[in-house]
């Protein structure tokens, strides 16, 4: 399993709301997943001007397969393109995460 770390910078002005952020965030997370993402587990927590991510994520199971980091991209910016939530609070994501080994 690989684990891929990203981070949504809060827009100027967004207020968080430590309670409930992360587990909102993840939520949309899941809502935009599909099997090919690959995602087992997934982890969230509000810093002060971001929210937090890990990923862990299946690793390449064939030729042809994106690398996790690319998935993790993409379930990223697939989840903030389709949700008015993660638009009003955070800036566009940032195209490439960390990739910590198997």
């Amino acid at each position: 399993m690989d684990i891929v770390y990203l981070s949504l910078d809060h827009r100027p002005g967004a207020t968080p709301d430590f309670l409930t952020e992360a587990a909102e965030a993840l939520d949309v997370l899941w809502v935009h997943t599909t099997p090919e993402d690959g995602l087992e587990h997934a982890s969230a927590r509000t810093e002060t001007g971001r929210l937090d991510l890990l990923l862990f994520l299946l690793p390449p199971d064939g030729p042809g397969v994106e690398d996790t980091t690319g998935r993790a991209a993409a379930l990223v910016a697939r989840s903030y393109r389709n949700s008015p939530v993660l638009k009003l609070r955070y800036l566009p994501p940032a195209s490439a995460p960390s990739v910590s080994g198997r």
